[in-house]
């Protein structure tokens, strides 16, 4: 989404195969430990990637599989991601310490992060240069959970509902999505991350947001991103 929201709605290239009763989220669990989760933003050629689609074909064309895929934060005008984003060890965009209007200022905000170690985290602005030997990091607003605890500005009762999806991190160091099937607030988003055990929380985008998760029969490979989550594993050779 543009930083404040303004990006007109994507039309989706195929259909969730959905059941007639689904649950309000979808979920997807990752070990970081022993699998391959990495941010994207743009090939080799220094374009945008844009879409979970072009994501997954690069990714083939790279002898890599891939198994799940977000959008991974807001974006401006030309893709570019909103704060900080680094990939591969190297700051592609700054962390952004600033104040401003709209969701990602909403503070306390945060950054999702992957270090050398294979460790992922999700922790406040604030805190993130204590962070060491970072390897991937995206930064979004606002955190969902910050120590078990809900944002101070959600309200169980609330008007403002959308498609909405954002990344945990759990006690044993397992990373969670989140991506709501209907309209939800920030609220109820909040409690399902904590209802799925995370401790720390971060919203990444709200009605523009799009999952591919082929095995669970959610495949959406359209979107207009910049940064994008992947959890990919080597592609079989062909026979």
């Amino acid at each position: 989404m543009a930083l404040f929201g303004l990006l007109s709605a994507c039309n989706s290239t195929t259909t969730p195969e959905q059941p007639a009763a689904t649950p309000r989220f979808l979920t997807y669990t990752a070990d970081p430990a022993r699998q391959r989760v990495a941010l994207y933003w743009q090939d080799e050629a220094g374009q945008p990637l844009r879409s979970l689609g072009r994501l997954r074909d690069w990714l083939q064309r790279r002898n890599e599989k891939l198994l799940f895929a977000c959008n991974g934060g807001m974006f401006h005008a030309g893709n570019v991601p909103v704060g900080l984003f680094i990939e591969n060890g190297r700051v592609r965009t700054p962390l952004d310490t600033s104040r401003g209007r709209g969701n990602f200022y909403l503070r306390p905000n945060g950054v999702f992060y992957l270090t050398k170690q294979r460790r992922a985290g999700v922790c406040p602005t604030d805190s993130f240069a204590r962070v060491p030997q970072v390897q991937y990091a995206t930064q979004s607003g606002p955190m969902l959970l910050l120590a078990g605890q809900l944002h101070p500005a959600f309200r169980p009762v609330s008007d403002n509902r959308h498609i909405r999806n954002g990344v945990g991190v759990r006690p044993d160091g397992r990373v969670v999505w989140v991506m709501s099937r209907q309209k939800v607030t920030f609220y109820e988003l909040a409690q399902e991350f904590r209802r799925l055990g995370c401790r720390n929380a971060l919203y990444l985008d709200g009605y523009v947001s799009r999952t591919y998760l082929p095995a669970q029969g959610w495949r959406q490979t359209d979107g207009d991103f910049g940064v994008m989550i992947g959890v990919t594993e080597p592609a079989k050779p062909a026979n």
